[in-house]
């Protein structure tokens, strides 16, 4: 059925564009929605199964009091190109075979914009807002600063407890697949059985975005139940229904998500979207998998990649206090979703300051222009903020972070950080250092009278001070501010504050005024308090001011801390709004003069900037900062995080390591290169794999690059050999890659074919970090604990090779590619086939993705008799039909081993490998 343009119908009305309050189902332009009317309607989410996922459990009931309404089809690709058609970033989009299919290959912010845009066309108000929209090859791929508004009546995604509702109703997936197996493909929308309900496909077709954020069921009754408040510290969304690539016995109301994790950004070909309409009253959110933060949430209101362009790195870490809650608060702009992670605990955390090396942070519990005492603590920049030490002392305010020449870390403080108007009670405070190292503080030194905590120089020959008057400490000559200096007042003895001594070297000085005529007149005009960041030079001359955006005044200024010789010109400040809140963050660039706004929240004090100190290399030495090594990007989807780890690896390890391990993820859980002995191994597997990615990272890196290389070990996951060349699912370098500038970057410059570019390693480890990066010492190994063989399920059709035989023939030619590339560099290929749970042998299915078990030994038998006719091949059957000796107590899953089965596969290799020598 194809369904007719909605572009006829926008100059609709309301009223014209929505039937009869009473029928059953209504329209909303050309599209029908099944109504489900006002009265309590219950669901049950989740399950009390044992066996159940963490994120599936445990049952939970939610009582839905509204009217709410559910589009009787997914949306289709006409419907999705009539609506967008005015984006440029959909001009091309989407690619389907037909217009009445399904549109899939469509992230979460698709599905948002499409929602909107509805909304905007039948004239009414829209359920979400956003600050920033980002667009990729295929779509949107970001929406900063999203919110979802449930009280306006709007078109947007159903939640997950309005979908398990209405699917709910006569639900039954063995109808959804009646005709589904001819040809293992989307069909058009409504071409199989209706449900109960009158809905379509809900089980099958496509799986189905929903509103939710992925977070934590209760055992308790809900009303209006919206989901969680965030997506965790990966920033997972809820999925449902099943697709046309599942089995109907893997599919149920309980099902959540897909096999991978999903992210708003995440798109695959068999994920598309249902619309639902309609406000949603005294609506329930839970916390996520993570206690967000408690005064509010905050927004990011910029990309990674606009972080980046101000600080040149990727590795850029911003703390801050929230003082809604006293907590401290940071992002790694690094890592996957830039998230803020709140450190919960019961002390203040005033003024914290990022240690040198991005690992550490300091605080205090004392606020600057307060005395009093004060107690600083060091822990852990991560989210338990473990590792936490306090300083033995009576008091200690301000903490600042300081390299002594000799290499020792110190951290600079004073023992009081009041008002410092009054020369005598100035001169009784004092400013002292104390060593810190190993975790551990070592024995506090006094510097000098005085409380300077606005910074000391470098060379030692500065400190500065703001709280009411701007003091400087100056060094006399052939001495430092610790054994021969003068005290002095700068800026005319006005009022002045939030002083920061600048960290490269330039011994400027930042601060804010309250409107003094020694501003005024060097800006050469008038302004209000606090609405001019000024800049002193060391001697106490202003050099330059910047104004903070309209409506808003500066707060809390500090100087990036980290890599000087890229962002001499970069400091940090909150913005204040007209009736006093601490709104956002901006970070300040002197060079330009632009304010760029960062975060927004309800109370965001002290904030501190810290950037990667390492040698930058220049875009004149070939290599562009924008793209080399940028094989990920914040919100990226599961494949290019798993690829990402590997090529980080590929590039430490590309002149050691002489054995390389690709394939899925049974070798990245089965296989340990650290206990490999004939060899030094990498482990560059992958999830999702295919041979076809492998291929890829053979032939265009591994050969090229790793010139030690002698053995490659690769994966015959051989019951997943219908996976095809032409699919972004099965094949991150069919068109996914292009999403990630670092892929389209080696390929623009034929994969570096001309040798190794000095500075890619660097790049590539400067750049975004996956949520998956602790499996990078490991060299890409996994390390799984062990749990039992599952139960021998099958996620696939068992007949798909008896279907469609050319998808394993296309397999078996990648793979003889593979041998045949290895033999002209001399490279010796093993082929394992990984043990399965050897339960299998009693069901139909070969394994977990299907294949009859005389299929599968047909395959197995036929890669055999490659080893006769390439002797560079070596055959490992590890499953052995299901007769092997890998034990329950080895398993983590139906089809992955866990560490000690690990221990006995590797062994077993390390063995054949010390043969082969």
């Amino acid at each position: 059925m194809v369904l007719p343009s909605l572009l006829s119908l926008v100059a609709c009305s309301n009223a014209d564009s929505v039937s009869d309050d009473s029928a059953d189902t209504k329209k909303f332009g050309s599209m029908e929605f099944v109504v489900f009317a006002d009265k309590d309607k219950m669901v049950t989410l989740g399950s009390d199964d044992e066996k159940a996922k963490t994120s599936e459990k445990p049952s939970m009931d939610v009582v839905l009091d509204y009217r709410f309404y559910i589009g009787k089809n997914e949306v289709t690709c006409e419907d999705f190109r009539s609506v967008l058609k005015d984006y440029d970033a959909y001009a091309n989009l989407p690619d389907c075979e037909s217009d009445s299919l399904p549109v899939v290959n469509v992230s979460y912010f698709d599905a948002v914009l499409f929602a909107n845009e509805m909304s905007k066309r039948l004239g009414y108000d829209t359920a979400y807002t956003y600050a920033v929209a980002s667009f990729g090859e295929d779509g949107c791929s970001g929406l900063s600063d999203l919110k979802f508004d449930p009280t306006v009546d709007a078109f947007r995604l159903p939640t997950e407890a309005e979908w398990v509702y209405a699917a709910g109703i006569g639900w039954n997936t063995e109808n959804a697949w009646t005709s589904r197996n001819a040809g293992n493909t989307l069909h058009a929308v409504c071409s199989l059985p209706e449900s109960a309900a009158g809905l379509c496909d809900m089980a099958g077709n496509a799986m189905e975005w929903v509103n939710d954020w992925l977070g934590n069921f209760k055992d308790t009754l809900v009303a209006n139940y919206v989901g969680a408040t965030d997506g965790g510290p990966l920033g997972e969304r809820v999925l449902k229904g099943g697709s046309y690539r599942q089995e109907p016995s893997t599919v149920g109301l309980v099902t959540r998500g897909d096999v991978y994790t999903t992210t708003s950004a995440s798109r695959t070909n068999y994920v598309g979207f249902r619309l639902a309409f309609g406000n949603i009253p005294a609506a329930t959110w839970f916390e996520g998998t993570e206690k967000p933060p408690v005064g509010g949430g905050f927004s990011s209101l910029v990309m990674a990649n606009t972080v980046r362009s101000l600080t040149r790195t990727f590795k850029t870490k911003f703390a801050f206090r929230n003082d809604v809650t006293g907590n401290l608060a940071y992002i790694d702009y690094s890592v996957a979703g830039y998230l803020v992670h709140e450190i919960a605990d019961t002390m203040q955390v005033y003024h914290p300051d990022i240690s040198p090396d991005g690992m550490r942070v300091a605080f205090c519990t004392g606020l600057e222009g307060v005395s009093g005492k004060s107690a600083l603590y060091v822990r852990d920049l991560d989210d338990s903020g473990t590792g936490l030490v306090k300083l033995d002392v009576e008091s200690a305010a301000i903490p600042r972070w300081r390299v002594l020449e000799n290499g020792d870390t110190v951290i600079v403080y004073v023992n009081d950080a009041g008002n410092n108007k009054d020369e005598t009670a100035f001169r009784a405070k004092s400013t002292w250092q104390v060593k810190f190292s190993g975790g551990m503080f070592g024995e506090p030194q006094k510097l000098f009278d005085g409380a300077y905590h606005g910074g000391i120089s470098d060379d030692g020959r500065l400190a500065v001070t703001g709280a009411r008057l701007l003091r400087a400490r100056i060094a006399k000559a052939g001495a430092n501010t610790y054994t021969d200096a003068r005290d002095t007042v700068w800026y005319n003895g006005e009022q002045a504050c939030n002083a920061s001594l600048s960290k490269d070297g330039s011994k400027r000085t930042a601060f804010l005024d309250f409107a003094s005529a020694t501003g005024r007149e060097f800006v050469g005009e008038s302004y209000a308090v606090h609405e001019r960041l000024l800049v002193m030079d060391s001697t106490g001359a202003l050099v330059a001011s910047i104004a903070a955006p309209s409506g808003y005044s500066f707060d809390h200024t500090e100087w990036a801390i980290g890599r000087t010789s890229s962002t001499p010109n970069l400091l940090v400040a909150t913005l204040v709004n007209t009736n006093g809140a601490h709104e956002k963050v901006a970070l300040v660039d002197l060079s330009s003069g632009k304010v760029t706004e960062i975060l927004k929240g309800e109370e965001i004090w002290h904030p501190c900037v810290w950037v990667k100190s390492t040698s930058v290399i220049d875009e004149d030495a070939g290599l562009s900062p924008d793209s080399a090594g940028v094989y990920y990007v914040a919100q990226g989807s599961a494949a290019a995080a798993s690829i990402r780890v590997a090529m980080e690896n590929l590039w430490k390890f590309r002149d050691s390591a002489d054995l390389v391990i690709l394939g899925s993820s049974r070798p990245q859980a089965g296989l340990d290169p650290g206990q490999i002995k004939n060899a030094f191994a990498v482990n560059l597997s992958n999830v999702p794999n295919s041979l076809f990615v492998s291929d890829y990272l053979f032939e265009n890196y591994v050969l090229l690059h790793m010139k030690k290389v002698k053995y490659l070990v690769i994966s015959l996951d051989i019951d997943m050999w219908f996976k095809t060349y032409d699919n972004d699912y099965d094949n991150f370098f069919y068109k996914e890659y292009r999403n990630y500038p670092g892929y389209v970057y080696d390929e623009n410059h034929d994969y570096w074919s001309d040798g190794y570019p000095e500075g890619l390693l660097e790049m590539t480890e400067n750049a975004p970090e996956p949520y998956n990066k602790q499996y990078m010492p490991t060299r890409g190994y996994h390390v799984v604990e062990c749990e039992d063989w599952a139960e021998p399920t099958t996620d696939y059709d068992v007949n798909w090779c008896s279907l469609n035989p050319a998808l394993l023939n296309a397999n078996m030619l990648r793979l003889v590619e593979i041998i045949r590339s290895a033999r002209e560099k001399n490279v010796t290929v093993i082929g394992i086939v990984f043990p399965q749970n050897p339960e299998y042998r009693s069901t139909e299915a070969y394994g977990r993705y299907g294949l009859t078990h005389a299929e599968a030994q047909n395959i197995v038998d036929a890669l055999a008799a490659y080893q006769e006719e390439y002797p560079n091949f070596i055959l490992m059957d590890e499953h052995k039909m299901g007769n092997h000796d890998y034990g329950p107590d080895m398993a983590f899953n139906m089809d992955h081993l866990c560490k000690k089965g690990a221990s006995q596969l590797t062994a077993r290799l390390d063995s054949l490998l010390g043969t082969l020598e």
